[in-house]
């Protein structure tokens, strides 16, 4: 798989903010593809960043449900289950595109 298709988008949370602002290493959280692994996860930042992660957690995200008022009444549905992975790069890095 090419890097532009397995990182799809970063995340930026509250939380995820202050993950990639303290500590010595920063971490940073990626929306990837649902088929991608850890290796091929720390490739693709690598290829797309020019940066050396150290390591790599992944996590699927569960569908979460969502409810919407209509003329005909409540509609149900479900929000799609995604992949997230946190990489931590090694101490003194940093994705520029994200600080800027």
């Amino acid at each position: 798989m090419e890097p532009e298709k397995i990182i799809i988008e970063p995340v930026l949370t509250e939380k995820t903010n202050l993950q990639r602002e303290t500590g010595e290493t920063r971490k940073y959280t990626f929306k990837v593809h649902s088929k991608a692994n850890k290796s091929q996860v720390m490739k693709a930042v690598k290829d797309l960043f020019s940066v050396h992660p150290v390591s790599c957690n992944v996590a699927i995200v569960k569908r979460k449900p969502r409810m919407s008022r209509s003329k005909s009444g409540m509609r149900v549905g479900y929000k799609a289950p995604w992949k997230k992975a946190i990489v931590t790069l090694r101490k003194g890095e940093r994705i520029e595109a994200f600080e800027g």
